[in-house]
């Protein structure tokens, strides 16, 4: 991997851990705000929403200009969010802010690799990247959780800087200050010499080749399978990430500076499958990983069980690292098969719309279990039964699509 990757991936990982940081900031506001427990899942789905509604118009913002500069735009726009929040503008809204930054930064961020390095590397490009991205999750989950704690914010406050009066003021100036040197390696981001045609700008012409991209994506035989297997992924790992929250506060009476440590947890398994995918699964294998997410789903299941923080530990991590080896190979796949149909920016535009309405879906529904005060054991049994039952599902369609492709082939050599 030359310079240009490194630069990168720090780029990535501060604003990434800054993300994950102020999420539990916000939740910990919210909880100031006396706010009901059904509106902590809902920072995440605001944070999503813009994915969702720019999907059409992201990808070609993307493509427009250097993808260095693309991302240093698009922290810049975190960073207005995170201040937002400093300045008590409602969390929900504040978060959202961050979330329109990180919808524009991420087919930047992916779309780079493709221009950077040759398909054989995409593989292990994708594992390091989720593993730096996952080990910025967990840094940054459990930078949130000692930044609330009352004894490292009292620490902070007793510095008399400016604007540090409180916990959460605090907290969010430690936050911002991770956003700018985020910002600090975007400027390091070397031009590719990528360039692609001029861009449509008309916002209904945009929606039309959005939505072309998508059918052409959905439609591709093996497209279809990896963006359906990440759309799931991606959708069921926000919601564990509230779940773990609740289930850790319920099965193990952890308060959340403690409970974001497990989100840590989960995390450190992901990496280790994240690391040995990049290692041991070549790109055309990728499909040969879709097991491991069924087991996954029928795995969560028994947190319900655990009640000792010991049993938890391992549990998750085995958890994690189901799920970064399944994902990588078909981040990768979908990736490859994306630049080839599409370009870079569209391709990932195409992913990430995808993947944040499966969030937007999955976090919906959970927040309306939560509404209905539905025990978190059955919450958990829900969950992991449909994760495993969809990727099932997944499993026979792709067979389906290999018994087709087995009789035309057939059909082929009968006319020779």
């Amino acid at each position: 991997m030359n310079r240009g990757f490194y630069n990168i991936m720090a780029a990535e990982f501060f604003s990434s851990l800054a993300d994950n940081a102020l999420l539990i900031t916000a939740i910990f506001l919210l909880k100031e705000l006396h706010a009901p427990a059904w509106m902590t899942p809902l920072l995440k789905l605001f944070f999503v929403l813009s994915y969702v509604m720019l999907a059409a118009f992201v990808g070609p913002f993307s493509d427009s200009m250097p993808k260095g500069k693309v991302m240093f735009i698009t922290n810049l726009v975190k960073i207005i969010g995170c201040s937002m929040m400093f300045f008590c503008v409602h969390p929900l809204l504040a978060y959202g802010i961050v979330g329109f930054g990180a919808a524009a930064y991420s087919p930047a961020k992916y779309g780079i690799l493709t221009e950077l390095l040759p398909p054989e590397k995409l593989v292990a490009a994708n594992g390091w990247i989720e593993g730096l991205t996952v080990t910025s999750i967990i840094l940054g989950t459990v930078l949130g959780g000692i930044l609330i704690n009352a004894k490292i914010s009292a620490l902070l406050i007793s510095l008399n800087l400016p604007g540090m009066g409180t916990t959460g003021s605090a907290a969010l100036c430690v936050v911002g200050f991770v956003y700018l040197l985020a910002a600090f390696f975007n400027l390091f981001i070397p031009d590719t010499g990528a360039r692609y045609e001029k861009q449509e700008r008309n916002p209904l012409k945009l929606i039309v080749v959005f939505s072309s991209a998508c059918v052409t994506l959905w439609k591709d035989k093996l497209g279809q399978i990896s963006l359906a297997v990440t759309t799931l992924f991606w959708g069921a790992g926000a919601t564990l990430q509230f779940l773990i929250l609740k289930w850790a506060e319920s099965h193990l009476g952890l308060q959340l500076d403690k409970a974001a440590f497990l989100q840590g947890i989960v995390a450190l398994g992901v990496i280790a499958g994240a690391v040995s995918a990049a290692r041991f699964v070549k790109l055309k294998k990728a499909l040969s990983v879709m097991p491991l997410g069924m087991a996954m789903g029928l795995l969560v299941m028994l947190m319900t069980v655990i009640y000792n923080i010991w049993l938890a530990y391992p549990l998750l991590v085995l958890v994690g690292g189901l799920s970064g080896f399944f994902v990588v190979p078909m981040n990768a796949l979908l990736q490859h098969r994306g630049h080839v149909l599409l370009s870079a920016g569209h391709s990932i535009a195409v992913q990430n719309f995808n993947e944040n309405l499966s969030i937007l879906s999955m976090l919906v529904l959970y927040a309306a279990m939560i509404s209905l005060n539905l025990s978190v054991n059955a919450v958990i049994v829900i969950f992991g039964l449909f994760v495993a039952s969809m990727m099932l599902l997944v499993m026979r369609w792709h067979a389906a699509n290999q018994r087709i492709k087995d009789s035309l082939a057939l059909i082929g050599e009968h006319k020779h």
